[in-house]
């Protein structure tokens, strides 16, 4: 596509957007994340780029799902899960999918671009809630720490095989 080639962060974009879908239609239960994914690919004619990382998001979504649960109610105890609207649970489920079980993007690209997809999917509340939960778990898990006063953090494969700086 060209798109793409200008703009070579463009297939994990695309790729976001069709595992978030997934992942909220299948919180109605009607099918799985997975075969929600494969309709949608097969229906838009997605790129192989795009498609393979919405695989993997998606994948890593549903192997983790519980585990991710988990770690949203411990950032957010005043947000349980079951009590969220369903596209903020699934922009968090697929938001920290991506953070703690993909390691080709750095923890701040990964915020940044679910901290938008929120903005534009559900509004300001969701998008300081993503904010606040993905910087606390990325801080935690040591993918990222806090930096300048512009609030970048440091990418994963920075931290990689480092040790945690001190506090």
């Amino acid at each position: 596509m060209s798109d793409q080639r200008a703009d070579p962060h463009a297939a994990h974009r695309a790729a976001r957007r069709l595992a978030l879908a997934a992942v909220f239609e299948a919180d109605f239960g009607q099918r799985t994340a997975a075969s929600a994914l494969e309709r949608q690919l097969a229906d838009l004619g997605i790129d192989d780029d795009s498609a393979s990382y919405a695989r993997s998001l998606v994948d890593g979504v549903v192997r983790n799902r519980d585990s991710i649960d988990a770690r949203i109610e411990a950032a957010a105890p005043a947000y349980p899960v079951v009590q969220l609207a369903r596209i903020d649970r699934a922009l968090l489920r697929s938001a920290l999918g991506e953070l703690l079980h993909s390691a080709a993007t750095p923890a701040r690209v990964v915020i940044a671009e679910w901290v938008g997809l929120a903005r534009t999917y559900s509004g300001e509340p969701a998008r300081r809630l993503l904010n606040g939960v993905l910087g606390r778990i990325a801080d935690e898990a040591g993918l990222a720490a806090p930096t300048g006063r512009d609030g970048d953090r440091e990418s994963r494969r920075s931290r990689a095989g480092g040790t945690r700086p001190p506090r």
